[in-house]
């Protein structure tokens, strides 16, 4: 079990690597799934998670299957590139779980497709609005070494209840 890394460890601060096609089969990216999946489970409020926060500089992202009952699994971007963003704009909550309990209003595209390989290394292409477009943005700005709270306004703790 991977711990999720913590700002300010430097790996959520650099630009990932892309996977070569040929790795995604291997043991490391197939465990680096697997431990992804398991650290969104493990996590009540995961919506998603970038590779980065689990220590690893790759360009890999899972979104949770708990962000739209329509998702069977878990879904996996790797090499993910945003190809088409809205014009509209929305500002919205977020929160990370590197950068635990803090959260702040983020400016977003409404609106975001992906380009990305699934974990088998086939191509997709994926349509987001609303939370989708937002983590689209957000976990592709981890990949960059961006963090929301480079942006984001009105940061506060909001620790949870005991």
């Amino acid at each position: 079990m991977k711990a999720i890394v913590q700002t300010p460890e430097p790996v959520l601060r650099k630009i990932a690597t892309p996977v070569q096609p040929s790795a995604i089969n291997s043991k490391f990216i197939q465990g680096l799934l697997a431990d992804m999946s398991e650290a969104i489970a493990r996590e009540e409020d995961a919506v998603a998670i970038a590779a980065p926060q689990l220590g690893e500089s790759v360009r890999i992202f899972v979104v949770s299957k708990r962000v739209n009952k329509k998702f069977e699994s878990d879904l996996v971007f790797i090499n993910p590139e945003i190809i088409r963003i809205g014009k509209n704009k929305a500002t919205m909550q977020e929160g990370c779980l590197s950068v635990r309990w803090k959260y702040g209003d983020v400016k977003r595209s409404t609106t975001a497709t992906v380009r990305a390989l699934n974990a088998d290394g086939n191509e997709f292409v994926m349509n987001g609005r609303g939370l989708l477009a937002q983590i689209f943005q957000h976990e592709t700005d981890h990949l960059n070494g961006i963090l929301f709270i480079d942006t984001a306004k009105n940061i506060e703790d909001i620790p949870p209840a005991k």
